[in-house]
């Protein structure tokens, strides 16, 4: 048994989490997402967190929230993309992001050891 307590999800994390539910089809258009009450329930987190991440999948533009009803995948006008196909692209961009910023990362690294060995720019020797 576990003795470390799980950590909850933060509402990106859940955002994350329904984005690939409706990447790989488990949510369609017009699908209705879990309500707010029960699904913070059920995750362990506040009302507030499932809020803050279907609002973000709403400024992605793959979800609505219908008044008094609930939030439903959006059903795209005739020529935009599916939220199945734009749930995917937003996965593929997080992905090369996420490779950019290692690369970026090494590559500062690199820099100070070069740095480091070669000393402070722009002096004069014996200065």
């Amino acid at each position: 048994m576990d003795s470390q307590p799980r950590r909850k999800p933060n509402a990106r994390e859940i955002a994350a989490r329904i984005r690939d539910e409706i990447a790989d089809g488990t949510f369609g258009p017009g699908d209705r997402l879990p309500g707010g009450r029960a699904y913070a329930q059920k995750l362990g987190v506040s009302l507030m967190t499932v809020q803050n991440a279907y609002a973000q999948l709403r400024e992605e533009r793959l979800v609505e929230g219908v008044s008094g009803s609930g939030t439903y995948v959006r059903d795209p006008s005739p020529g935009e993309p599916t939220p199945r196909k734009s749930a995917q692209r937003l996965n593929d961009l997080q992905a090369e992001l996420a490779r950019v910023s290692t690369e970026l990362a090494g590559l500062t690294k690199r820099v100070k050891q070069l740095e480091e060995a070669v000393g402070p720019l722009g002096r004069e020797p014996g200065a």
